[in-house]
């Protein structure tokens, strides 16, 4: 009787089975698949085909078991050795054999010779890459949108390495960091899956801080009534590391979804605030009316009314020319979140009094102030000569980053304009 056959120093293929044990995540079937396949590719490459013959492998002991079937055929009829034993050779195997029956004679692996033994390796070696590649796909493939942790292993300029608790590596690249993110080896970070590429079978997860999704799951494991479904995250808009607007609705009247998200003195936005590096968050209403929702969208701006352009979604805002500035924001942030929470492009205009009336626009002063200068007070909400001598000195300087005799001196040539034209209806 044939003997089982180990796998021995010469073959050496024990850390070949040990790797394929630490695959924690490979089932059994598809493990003793994979490793059939690698030896019957082997004894295919040797012998021209592996039909007759049986692989029988244990990946649990590192062991192995490989049987070639022949018939048995009266001597000297052999046509196919590969498929056939004489009646005498068989009889030498086991001495009843008769013509007509099949031989199943265990066959010693290292007789393969050394080249196949390290074909066989390379195989093995491949398949196991394949099998982690494709087990780490099939693990981060539906998870995306979820957060994720991991310990900071390297460090480039273009993309932090970082390494979950199973030893998998995660790629958060640079422009999915936040501003003023800095981490250095060791650190724990915490990001959102964003996609899982894999081309050419080569997965890559790939994180970010910066998605709105990120922001929406902090929110959930820090907010227990979304968890519960008590409140709905309908809308996210970020500008990462600088503001941020979120859109949530109550199913339960008896709840404030703002007050709940918020929490008591800020107590539950605290925390994902310090996360996002001093994100500042607003946290509003959602409303299916899209006048309403764009004008909480716009606070702390209060707006008086609302035009829309459904097909092209435009919004036509109409302010007091004090509420302009607050619509817009500093460099434009808080219009283009409001934008980007409602879908709607906003155009803020202001509603003018019979003295407005008279106002000139800051372009018609493009020959005397720097064009770079009108545009810095555009974006601050300041688009005419009386809102720009209207508006403080010192919020101008602020808010539009202008230095003190930019401002003075723009300030004079504004203030010129309407002497000038006071002086002109005296003398009519």
């Amino acid at each position: 009787m044939a003997t089982k056959a180990k796998a021995s120093e010469g073959v050496n293929l024990i850390e070949s089975f040990a790797e394929f044990k630490e695959m924690k995540n490979i089932d059994r079937a598809t493990l003793v698949s994979v490793l059939e396949e690698c030896f019957r590719s082997v004894i295919a490459k040797t012998y021209g085909s592996d039909d007759n013959y049986d692989v029988i492998v244990n990946p649990d002991k590192g062991d192995f078991e490989i049987y070639h079937n022949r018939t048995v055929v009266e001597d000297g009829q052999v046509t196919d050795p590969q498929r056939e034993i004489s009646l005498s050779d068989a009889r030498k195997i086991e001495d009843d054999y008769e013509v007509g029956e099949e031989v199943s004679q265990q066959v010693d692996f290292s007789s393969f010779g050394r080249r196949s033994i390290l074909t066989l390796r390379q195989t093995l070696a491949s398949r196991i890459l394949e099998l982690e590649h494709d087990t780490l796909y099939n693990q981060y493939k539906d998870r995306v949108g979820e957060i994720v942790s991991g310990e900071v292993y390297q460090v480039w300029k273009r993309e932090l390495l970082l390494l979950d608790d199973e030893g998998n590596e995660l790629l958060l690249p640079k422009q999915e960091q936040i501003p003023g993110d800095f981490f250095r080896k060791g650190e724990t970070v915490r990001a959102c899956i964003l996609r899982v590429d894999n081309a050419n079978g080569n997965p890559k997860i790939i994180l970010s801080r910066t998605c709105p999704d990120f922001l929406r799951r902090l929110m959930e494991a820090e907010v227990p009534e979304i968890n519960d479904g008590l409140i709905t995250i309908h809308r996210v808009a970020r500008i990462p590391g600088e503001r941020a607007k979120v859109a949530v609705e109550s199913y339960d009247e008896r709840i404030d979804p703002v007050g709940a998200c918020v929490g008591v003195k800020g107590s539950r936005v605290h925390g994902i605030v310090r996360e996002l590096r001093g994100e500042n968050i607003d946290v509003l209403n959602f409303t299916q009316n899209p006048q309403l929702f764009i004008t909480r969208a716009l606070s702390p701006a209060n707006v008086n009314s609302v035009e829309l352009d459904e097909e092209a979604k435009k919004a036509e805002v109409f302010l007091n020319p004090d509420q302009v500035s607050l619509a817009i924001g500093k460099g434009g942030a808080n219009i283009k979140l409001a934008s980007m929470l409602t879908g709607y492009t906003i155009d803020v205009f202001r509603e003018l009094n019979e003295e407005e009336e008279e106002d000139v626009a800051l372009d018609e002063f493009s020959d005397e102030i720097e064009p770079w200068v009108i545009e810095e007070l555009k974006k601050i909400g300041l688009t005419t000569a009386q809102q720009v001598l209207r508006a403080p000195r010192e919020m101008i300087i602020k808010e539009a980053d202008l230095e003190e005799e930019t401002v003075d001196e723009t300030l004079r040539i504004l203030a010129a304009e309407f002497e000038d034209e006071e002086e002109a209806s005296d003398k009519d």
